[in-house]
């Protein structure tokens, strides 16, 4: 007998049965007649393997196929090649190994961004700025993105040497870099806005966001905190667990703050607060946007339906889908969803989704009328269903948070846009930092608040700056550059803090210009009624 002959249509065979039962898409014996479909696919790919006109890969005809069948069913269902796994699996894990610097190719040479608080790289001293041109005596000019992970990550305890190029240093000065663990922090800031109101934004919701948000809060509390601002703007979400721990930091007692429901009863939870915080009666005011999704509406669902804070912003993103993650035997996984949730009120999150290309563009079409809204009447003439809030507080389901006061980001003109796609104020500041770094880092050493108050960019800076943009292809538009000026001046000057006190810095300046944030401020006392504290 021939085996070889056969070996393909049985791996196949083998392959589509441990991807569909392994991954309890179906059971075996349903009334879909599980068996002859998977028959039926293996025919399929073995005619095309055998007859087509040209060899063809099955390895990627049975990677499309998966996509095909998923793409069946809601958005948030998908397929994660082997290759995007890693990435994949640093984002929940919250970490990664390597030499713990974030890094950009500029002109061909690998530029140190800003190296990452407590990795190796900050320890030896490495700064933001400085070009990495050789790396284990190889001159890496010209080297791209990928190649840089390579060469630079790599198991916590093995070595690598940098030759680096630094402004003010003659020649290269080179260091060897034990690779270590690298934390990817959740918590991008923690900072005081003023003496009694601490801003925290949180990116993500990874392994380690409720720890770290714990430890930001306990930093914060000790310089005076009594009212808190938690930004969770263009963050997408993550761990369920850590939504429902970290709602549970600002709700007291023993009150529900999220539930799943599933087609299988093993996937039927419910999570109530258990914890006794100390910040469960401070005047809370949650920030969201369009972007703020799945964790991010948990928490943010949870503040509003107990009348625990405002939430502040845009319609968040409506995404109320619970997804469980199956590894295949290859490295690469799918991504099921197995159950929706819901907040306390019962309110059920998840935008509509019949028409999956519309389903992504639908946000950006959105147009809100900005203002207060504690009532709800902003939804009121949508077929979305009512639930009320713990104070009796009309409230929607089906289609995201949103919220108490609706108050949009200030859109920018087609000239900043551009500006940011380029990214001209990286680059820009990076060559004026080359001229003014020394005398910037003398004049304000580590007092980033002398730096706030009293920096500025000069009019001949930003005609440098528009010049220096325009040479990268980025026409200069005097009228649009009037409109945001501010928003430009800002954002250069938060590119130069970062650059010595990294996210605090950029934030720091950054925040007296964001009218979210602006306007958030003002509410705390609407915040303080909304949840009874005195």
């Amino acid at each position: 007998m021939n085996f070889r002959k056969f070996k393909l249509p049985l791996m196949v065979i083998v392959l589509t049965i441990g991807i569909l039962l392994g991954t309890q898409i179906q059971r075996v014996f349903s009334g879909d007649n599980l068996i002859e479909n998977i028959k039926k696919f293996n025919d399929v790919l073995t005619f095309t393997q055998r007859f087509y006109v040209e060899e063809v890969d099955s390895h990627k005809m049975v990677e499309a196929a998966i996509k095909g069948m998923l793409n069946e069913l809601d958005p948030h269902s998908v397929y994660i090649p082997k290759k995007a796994m890693e990435s994949v699996e640093e984002e929940t894990r919250g970490n990664f190994e390597g030499v713990g610097i974030e890094f950009q190719i500029v002109n061909d040479t690998l530029t140190v961004v800003s190296p990452i608080t407590g990795g190796p790289s900050e320890q030896l001293g490495i700064q933001a700025g400085d070009r990495i041109l050789k790396i284990d005596s190889v001159n890496v000019i010209g080297i791209n993105n990928d190649d840089v992970r390579k060469k630079l990550r790599g198991p916590a305890g093995t070595k690598v040497k940098v030759s680096i190029s630094r402004i003010g240093v003659k020649g290269l000065t080179d260091y060897e870099i034990t690779r270590d663990k690298i934390p990817l922090y959740s918590v991008d800031t923690k900072i005081m806005v003023d003496d009694i109101t601490g801003y925290v934004s949180v990116s993500r919701f990874a392994e380690q966001t409720t720890d770290e948000l714990i430890n930001a809060l306990g930093e914060l509390k000790s310089k005076g905190m009594k009212q808190l601002i938690l930004d969770l703007r263009n963050n997408p979400g993550g761990y369920l667990n850590q939504a429902f721990q970290i709602a549970d930091l600002f709700i007291d007692g023993n009150k529900k703050i999220v539930y799943t429901r599933g087609r299988r009863p093993e996937f039927n939870e419910d999570f109530y607060a258990s914890l006794t915080a100390p910040y469960e009666k401070i005047p809370l005011i949650v920030l969201i946007n369009r972007g703020s999704a799945s964790a991010s509406e948990i928490v943010s669902g949870a503040v509003q339906d107990w009348d625990r804070g405002l939430v502040v912003g845009e319609t968040s993103f409506g995404k109320g889908l619970v997804q469980r993650q199956f590894p295949l035997n290859d490295g690469s996984a799918i991504r099921l969803t197995i159950s929706e949730y819901f907040t306390p009120s019962g309110r059920l999150i998840q935008r509509k989704f019949s028409d999956k290309k519309d389903y992504y563009s639908e946000l950006m079409e959105r147009d809100e009328s900005e203002g207060e809204n504690l009532s709800h009447t902003a939804e009121k003439d949508t077929a979305r269903p009512i639930y009320k809030t713990n104070g009796g507080r009309i409230v929607y389901g089906g289609g995201g948070i949103t919220p108490d006061f609706i108050v949009k980001s200030e859109k920018l003109t087609d000239y900043s846009a551009n500006l940011l796609r380029k990214n001209i104020f990286y680059l820009f500041i990076l060559n004026y930092l080359n001229v003014e770094g020394e005398s910037i880092k003398s004049k304000y050493g580590d007092d980033l608040i002398s730096f706030k108050n009293n920096f500025n960019l000069t009019e001949s800076d930003l005609k440098d700056f528009t010049e220096f943009a325009n040479s990268k292809e980025v026409k200069f538009n005097s009228e649009e550059f009037n409109k945001d000026k501010n928003y430009i001046t800002a954002r250069l000057k938060a590119q130069i803090a970062r650059n010595y006190w990294k996210n605090d810095g950029w934030y720091t300046v950054l925040i007296p210009s964001d009218n979210v944030i602006r306007k958030a401020s003002t509410l705390f006392d609407t915040a303080k009624e909304i949840a009874k504290l005195k």
